[in-house]
């Protein structure tokens, strides 16, 4: 199913016009940046307050049952209600071709397909149909996970859904049951938000989003604690049974493998011509120290000969007393489709680790007291692999079943153990770097730079070859490397209030992909990638600092102006320094009122106290930020983020229905520009311009002639949610 308002093209905007840090050991603050002053507007409020709008009028997609099945084998008509294009020479083309070229998927306006007699129907203007393979037993399963929940399976339930654009909360809504009968009849059936949906509670987010509990993070026989000693050293949620996975088919021993990831601080990399500065603060306040514990010797020299620092050990680190102490195993669903173009909603998101780094002293030995927890976490940042609509919706079954537990008992821990070890284990991820599911691990520490005058910086890590030059980035076997930073500007070339380049980034690239019409602050969300290079300098950053920068300006954008407005936040909330920082009103030095760099935090103990980016202040609540930029007398972004993430959750694992769709060879376009002139292909912002002249198909006949085309080319079918026509998302955090 769709989520929140992506693909709606405006319609939910217009309806609405109608209609952390409590004990964090932080460096000083820079100046100005302190907790924001009374009057701008910060604050919580209730999602209750959202305007509510009619579940028929926010539906994107219908389903129809075919009479006779296409010449592929196809059953039924999938309606689509798109959003306008970003060339808007296609806004009248009889067809849309969105995806990537080397996997295109074609569609063709409804109203035109019922006029030529092709479907029985059309849901109504703006829609786009495309064809698949669904079964009855499809929608009955749907129906069948709409009565679960509305018994009460999955806990107490709710009728309201909140709707999210991109990562807001803007109004209520309530579903619509799925009419599996009138499908077997051929009628025309919407596919709406869940009728019921289970709670949205602190509980359930604890037992399947962001799993913080003591009894898991302290689990003994899972985990290790280094600063009292309890547990099981090298368990399967500890430092070190994740890093000797990933060292399987580096060619070099797991305490080879951490010692070179940790070494990479010792001395300045070049990233993208981005210089990153040492901190070799590292082997002070890590190495050094876990060296002592593991009964070696070190010391750190420079080598003559190349110029660079160099640990020189004894006997190799020990693993099993690792100072990475686990905060949380987070479950990232809703990171499954943030692919470029239009996502197919084919692979499950993310499973992640977080661990904080303590200095304990005495070391294993200790109490929470002599714990020295540090402002330091690493986030190993997993793919889940599994594949194919039934795959994802079969992980997010296991996930809401581990929230059926009242406590997180053995069987609970089993469970999740069985999870886990399921995602991190050697050979799980065959065609990446190691055979490991690895896609990043990120740092975001202070501890380093304190000592030197330097804020926080966020630094990446991944098991690739990433190739400037050519732009591509390979799965490799070997040590972790150094990887630019997701959608973040090189922060050391580019200012990030008065810089020429990401002014004219924000207001072409960005806001050419704005979802319009845009209507601050409800109808704000954007498509866009972000490149190695951009107007002939060097992009993206190969680390990030915080605080400053606190976030990035478009020095000549409007406040005025809505698309740039939403713009400017839009890339900036999605940079590691906005995300962590000011965009997210992830600035409180005090700790009072919400925690400063961190989401989840390394200091405040266990549990790991957490932002009110993620919880919106409470249960059934909305973290109110004013924009960055241009403050809150033009816009607040409200979040509710496990909000938005529970509601996906319990969507794509009791309301989702799947198809099989017909793929077509990327010669289909080849061939319908020499039949058409022009490919109605909608480029995202950002990519490179496609091999062929781009433009709108205005002729009926032509659509007929193309529906018989695609028998020409077809290939394999491939298994998506029906609603899986979306704008991808470009969230990295």
């Amino acid at each position: 199913m769709t989520h929140g308002c992506k693909g709606l093209g405006g319609l939910l905007g217009l309806l609405l016009v109608v209609g952390g840090c409590s004990k964090e050991l932080d460096p000083a603050p820079p100046p100005g940046a302190g907790p924001t002053p009374a009057g701008a507007e910060i604050g919580t409020s209730s999602l209750r307050g959202l305007p509510l709008v009619e579940g028929p009028s926010v539906v994107s997609v219908f389903v129809q049952k075919l009479e006779q099945p296409t010449s592929l084998g196809e059953t039924t008509a999938v309606h689509v209600k798109l959003p306008p294009p970003v060339n808007r020479e296609l806004e009248q083309s009889l067809v849309r071709v969105v995806g990537d070229a080397s996997a295109p998927v074609a569609l063709f306006r409804s109203d035109t397909l019922a006029r030529l007699g092709v479907i029985p129907q059309s849901p109504g203007p703006g829609f786009f149909t495309l064809f698949s393979q669904v079964p009855d037993s499809e929608l009955l399963r749907r129906l069948d996970g709409e009565k679960r929940v509305a018994r009460g399976e999955f806990g107490e339930v709710t009728r309201e859904t909140f709707l999210f654009n991109g990562r807001h909360p803007v109004a209520r809504v309530e579903g619509q049951p799925v009419d599996a009968p009138g499908f077997q009849t051929g009628g025309l059936v919407p596919l709406s938000y869940c009728p019921t949906v289970p709670a949205s509670t602190p509980a359930a987010w604890e037992r399947t989003l962001i799993i913080r509990d003591p009894a898991v993070v302290l689990d003994r026989a899972r985990t290790w604690d280094p600063c009292t000693g309890a547990g099981t050293k090298g368990g399967v949620w500890t430092f070190a049974h994740l890093m000797r996975q990933m060292a399987q088919g580096s060619g070099a021993s797991p305490e080879a493998f951490v010692t070179h990831w940790l070494s990479g601080w010792l001395n300045d990399i070049t990233l993208n011509g981005d210089t990153v500065p040492a901190r070799r603060a590292m082997y002070d306040e890590v190495i050094a120290p876990w060296a002592t514990a593991s009964g070696a010797r070190s010391l750190l020299v420079l080598n003559a000969s190349t110029g660079r620092w160099e640990v020189q050990f004894n006997k190799p680190l020990d693993l099993g007393i690792a100072p990475f102490r686990l905060l949380a195993i987070v479950n990232r669903m809703d990171l499954g489709n943030t692919s470029g173009g239009y996502g197919r909603l084919a692979n499950a998101g993310e499973l992640r680790f977080v661990f904080g780094l303590t200095r304990p002293s005495p070391w294993g030995g200790g109490t929470e007291a002599t714990c020295n927890l540090k402002p330091f976490t690493a986030i190993f940042e997993y793919g889940v692999p599994v594949t194919g609509c039934g795959g994802v919706i079969g992980w997010a079954r296991q996930l809401t079943q581990l929230g059926l537990f009242s406590s997180f008992d053995l069987i609970y821990r089993a469970r999740l153990a069985t999870m886990t070890e399921s995602v991190v284990l050697h050979g799980k991820a065959p065609n990446k770097g190691n055979r490991n599911a690895l896609n990043q691990l990120r740092t975001n520490e202070a501890v380093l730079g304190a000592t030197q005058g330097r804020p926080w910086e966020l630094r990446e890590f991944r098991l690739t070859d990433e190739n400037i030059v050519n732009g591509t980035d390979k799965p490799s076997h070997g040590f972790l490397r150094p990887h630019t930073m997701g959608l973040t500007p090189d922060d050391a070339t580019h200012d990030s209030l008065m810089d020429a380049d990401i002014d004219l980034f924000v207001r072409t690239q960005v806001k050419s992909g704005v979802e319009q019409p845009a209507r601050v602050p409800n109808q704000c969300s954007a498509t866009f990638s972000a490149p190695y290079r951009f107007n002939g300098r060097p992009f993206l950053g190969g680390n990030v600092l915080v605080a400053p920068p606190t976030h990035w300006a478009a020095r000549n954008a409007s406040p005025t102006d809505a698309a740039e407005v939403c713009a400017r936040k839009e890339f900036s909330l999605n940079t590691c320094n906005g995300c962590h920082f000011k965009d997210t009103g992830t600035h409180d030095f005090s700790g009072t009122e919400n925690m400063a760099f961190t989401h989840i935090s390394p200091t405040s103990g266990i549990p790991a106290k957490l932002s009110k980016f993620l919880t919106g202040g409470g249960a059934g609540s909305m973290y109110k930020v004013p924009d960055a930029q241009f403050g809150a007398a033009v816009a607040s972004w409200s979040f509710a983020e496990l909000q938005r993430r529970h509601q996906q959750l319990y969507e794509l694992a009791t309301c989702s229905t799947c198809g099989r769709f017909q793929a077509l060879d990327a010669d289909f376009l080849s061939q319908l520009e020499s039949l058409a002139g022009v490919v109605p292909l909608d480029v995202s912002p950002g990519s490179l311009p496609p091999p062929f002249k781009v433009g709108p198909i205005h002729d009926a006949a032509m659509v007929t002639r193309l529906l018989e085309l695609r028998a020409g080319f077809a290939q394999d079918f491939w298994e998506a949610p029906l609603g899986f026509l979306r704008p991808a998302e470009v969230f990295v955090h």
